[in-house]
């Protein structure tokens, strides 16, 4: 459990630390220029205020706009009109920009140049807008706008972190709580309603919680009747062992004529100690022996099925696909009651618009009779379960107990096959039963 607790654990911290990493440096990486643009304050609407002032003061206070965010914000900046020439001198000096025109791509230069256009809304011109601001402007500038991202990082790692240890334990504990009571019930130290506290919540942990304590009540339920079956059958076996041991001891000393006539009573007594062993035999028997296997009359028995079917649900219709020369040696009655199940499973979720389908076919040496039906399916999360005794994929309110297909799938493995369970490609659900041709029964 305490394994199960830390990968649950570092499964949810890992995640969210790569995911904020990953945001960050992704972020950095492809938006590094229109993050700048954006979130610098020197740049804040620059071009906007510039070109207002531009169009409506000329270019003289223009240009004074622009000497005054340099002198505040050491940004050197410089306007290109549609024509390709600056507007104005702008902040940028001619040596610098000589050197750019130089070295700007044989060495890195001392500034972060920037470029971005604005078209203005009342005059409809587009201006470029070059911007170069030093490096040592520009990491200090990202010292500061990093350090509140950063801080709200840090905060919103701890609380997930906090988060992801509740969210394990509200999972691992819960399980721990299942564990004792799985080993208790191994003990037969069970108590009833153990997780009545945990089957309080409303969630799957809860759900489990209220199956084990059914299961819980059910196996102590059959184990009392286990013991009271024993108890029956030792007194009903004491019976006719008492009555036959004083049979014997009034033999013992009788006469040879009285004798002749208790060997009638003592046939007697053997007779239904007999009988009444052999009955206790065939009831322990009854779903172990099957006896000798036979050929299966496939289309009597999907007939049978489809008659009994229109009984049932009149309004669904079925599709039977009897491959020609389809044949199978086995046990017809644990046959029958197995697709009469699945038969069963496809009428309680099939709408009645849409046909079932029953298919029998050969595959090389096996024979594979389906069921398919055109409901909603079952998630692939719990194709897997399905079949267990007892389990019913969540949202099937139906009808039934959850062993339908345990029965269908014991079948299928006392025949030597198996149960196949998965959602057909264009829609609904299909069982198929893959039974070789000549049964191998097994245990």
């Amino acid at each position: 459990m305490r394994s199960l607790f830390w990968r649950i654990f570092a499964s949810f911290w890992l995640a969210i630390a790569l995911v904020a990493g990953l945001s960050m440096l992704l972020g950095r990486a492809l938006n590094q220029d229109a993050w700048v643009l954006s979130l610098h304050p020197g740049l804040d609407d620059l071009d906007r205020k510039w070109v207002k002032r531009y169009e409506q003061q000329g270019p003289q206070a223009a240009q004074q706009f622009l000497e005054q965010r340099k002198q505040k914000y050491r940004i050197n900046t410089q306007v290109i009109g549609e024509s390709g020439q600056p507007l104005v001198k702008g902040t940028f000096p001619p040596r610098a920009a000589a050197f750019e025109a130089r070295h700007g791509e044989a060495r890195r230069l001392p500034w972060r140049r920037l470029t971005a256009e604005y078209t203005s809304p009342e005059s409809g011109d587009s201006y470029l807008f070059i911007y170069r601001i030093p490096h040592p402007e520009l990491a200090a500038w990202h010292r500061g706008s990093l350090f509140w991202p950063l801080s709200a990082l840090g905060i919103a790692l701890v609380v997930l972190t906090l988060f992801s240890l509740l969210l394990t334990l509200s999972i691992t504990r819960p399980l721990d709580r299942l564990r004792g009571a799985v080993h208790d019930l191994g003990q037969t130290a069970y108590q009833q309603n153990s997780l009545a506290r945990l089957a309080t919540r409303r969630d799957e942990l809860g759900l489990l919680a209220k199956d084990f304590n059914r299961m819980g009540e059910r196996l102590q339920g059959l184990i009392g009747s286990q013991r009271q079956l024993l108890r029956d059958v030792s007194h009903e076996l004491r019976s006719p062992l008492a009555r036959l041991r004083i049979a014997l001891a009034l033999a013992e000393r009788a006469e040879a004529a009285e004798r002749d006539k208790l060997w009638p009573r003592l046939n007697q007594e053997c007779d239904r100690l007999e009988a009444l062993i052999s009955e206790i035999l065939a009831l322990a028997r009854l779903d172990a022996d099957l006896g000798a296997a036979q050929p299966v009359d496939l289309a009597a028995m999907l007939g049978k099925l489809q008659e009994d079917a229109s009984l049932i649900a009149p309004e669904q219709r079925l599709q039977i696909h009897l491959e020609h020369g389809a044949a199978l040696h086995g046990w017809p009655d644990l046959l029958e009651r197995a697709l009469d199940n699945l038969l069963r499973n496809a009428l309680r979720f099939n709408p009645s618009g849409q046909p079932i389908e029953i298919e029998v076919r050969r595959q090389g040496e096996r024979l594979l009779l389906g069921v398919r039906d055109h409901g909603p399916g079952v998630s692939t999360d719990h194709l897997q379960r399905l079949g267990e005794p007892f389990f019913r994929a969540p949202g099937q309110n139906g009808a039934g107990h959850g062993l339908g297909l345990a029965i269908a799938r014991r079948a299928a493995q006392r025949h030597g096959g198996e149960l196949l369970l998965a959602n057909h490609p264009e829609g609904g659900f299909v069982a198929t039963l893959s039974l070789p041709l000549q049964p191998q029964d097994r245990p």
